[in-house]
C-alpha cells in the first residue's frame, strides 16, 4: 500500500508535459499563421485587375504597332553618360504611316535588381535622338524604347554593359 500512496498524480509528471507540448507549439502557430495571413493583404493581388488587363492588351498593340511599322533602332552609349539611338522603319510602312515622335523614351531595367532601373527621354536632334542617362553597372540589362500617344510603340531588347551599340528591332509580341 505504501508504493500506492507515494505516487504522484499525472499532471506533476515531466513526460505528459513534454508529449502535449508539441501539438500545442503547432496549434499556437497555426493561430498566429492565421493572424498574420488575416491581417497582412497579398500585394500580389489587385483590386483593379480588369484596367491592367486593358493595359496589358495595349503595350501588346504597341509591340504590334512596331512591328508592323518595321522599326530598328540603333542605341549607341558612352561612358560619359550621353545616349544616342538612331531609328528607322524598313519596308512599306515607312512612306505610309510613320512619323517619327519627337522625344522618345530609353529605359533601361535590370532583370532582378528593380532599384537600378532606369528612364531618360530622348529628344530629336538631326536624324536621331539624344539624351543622357548615368550609366548603370556592367552586367545584363533589358532596353525599351518607345513612345507615347495613341499612336504609341515599343521595342524591347537586351544589352550587356559595357557596349558601345546595341540594335533593337521590333519583334512579335
Amino acid at each position: 500500500m505504501s508504493t500506492l500512496s507515494q505516487r504522484t498524480p499525472w499532471y506533476r509528471e515531466p513526460w505528459p508535459w513534454i508529449l502535449i507540448s508539441g501539438p500545442a507549439v503547432v496549434v499556437i502557430a497555426g493561430l498566429v499563421t492565421a493572424w498574420i495571413a488575416y491581417t497582412h493583404g497579398d500585394p500580389v493581388l489587385s483590386d483593379d485587375y480588369y484596367r491592367q488587363g486593358l493595359a496589358v492588351q495595349q503595350t501588346l498593340a504597341s509591340d504590334a504597332r512596331a512591328q508592323s511599322f518595321g522599326l530598328e533602332a540603333r542605341l549607341r552609349l558612352n561612358a560619359a553618360g550621353d545616349v544616342h539611338v538612331g531609328l528607322s522603319a524598313r519596308g512599306q510602312a515607312r512612306s505610309k504611316d510613320f512619323v517619327a515622335p519627337s522625344v522618345i523614351r530609353v529605359t533601361l531595367s535590370h532583370p532582378t535588381r528593380a532599384g537600378l532601373d532606369q528612364t531618360a527621354e530622348l529628344h530629336r536632334e538631326g536624324e536621331g535622338y539624344v539624351g543622357r542617362l548615368h550609366l548603370p553597372a556592367s552586367g545584363h540589362w533589358l532596353v525599351m524604347v518607345e513612345s507615347d500617344g495613341a499612336d504609341g510603340w515599343r521595342m524591347l531588347g537586351k544589352v550587356i554593359l559595357p557596349a558601345a551599340e546595341v540594335k533593337i528591332q521590333a519583334s512579335a509580341p
